[in-house]
């Protein structure tokens, strides 16, 4: 924690914060006496891995705090739930299907830079500090050639730690996976292009803009769509 800043202000700061962390994002919506005792099982549990090395309990409790954090209260109404949804079933079999990849990873690339807010070359630290005006903007998508090698992407986004992205663009953006799928004969062949955009919008935002992406998709031949959220 820094000098001065209280207990409170340390755990919500992993939510669009100083600390931007999307897997531990949750830590907002505990009270501080829950997100105490997040802190406080965790330390245990780290020291139990220290013993045996296995790793899997600190995942397992991350989760179970998330589900805990984002869990409605009694009587409470999800802002942004759906009682049902139209089903569209596939068109062929998905050895045959046309399948295209959309994530809100914020990929693009390299010398295609979606420059945010005019803001060309933005550092992902800069991206971090106006995480506000992206909420506020309408989502922008990036094209991204399905040939593109790994080396020629680039990500930025203010929402989540973008380091795991950066060295390994598919745990994010797995274009490279979808290929060997349709070399392997698994999915029928990847759409052209690819798509990102930076997930940090607001859901009025998106529900605006995404027809028009989902016009855009199925007038290309697309038979199903990847979606990958972070």
């Amino acid at each position: 924690m820094a000098a001065g800043e209280t207990f409170e202000e340390f755990k919500d700061s992993f939510s669009y914060g100083s600390r931007t962390d999307l897997a531990f994002k949750f830590l907002k919506k505990l009270a501080p006496d829950d997100a105490a005792r997040f802190f406080a099982e965790l330390l245990t549990k780290l020291g139990e891995t220290v013993d045996d090395g296995d790793a899997r309990r600190l995942v397992d409790h991350a989760i179970e705090w998330q589900a805990r954090a984002y869990a409605p209260a009694p009587g409470e109404q999800r802002p942004w739930a759906y009682d049902d949804g139209p089903f569209t079933p596939m068109p062929a079999p998905l050895a045959d299907a046309r399948i295209a990849l959309l994530t809100s990873s914020g990929h693009f690339v390299a010398g295609a830079d979606p420059a945010p807010f005019g803001a060309a070359g933005m550092t992902q630290d800069e991206a971090i500090a106006r995480i506000g005006e992206f909420i506020r903007a309408a989502p922008d998508l990036s094209e991204i050639p399905a040939a593109t090698p790994p080396g020629d992407l680039r990500v930025r986004h203010g929402g989540y730690d973008i380091r795991a992205a950066e060295a390994d663009p598919d745990a994010a953006f797995p274009l490279a996976r979808l290929r060997e799928l349709a070399a392997e004969g698994h999915i029928g062949s990847v759409a052209d292009p690819a798509f990102s955009f930076v997930g940090a919008t607001s859901q009025k935002r998106l529900l605006a803009t995404a027809p028009a992406w989902a016009d855009r998709l199925a007038a290309a031949g697309v038979d199903a769509v990847l979606l990958v959220p972070v």
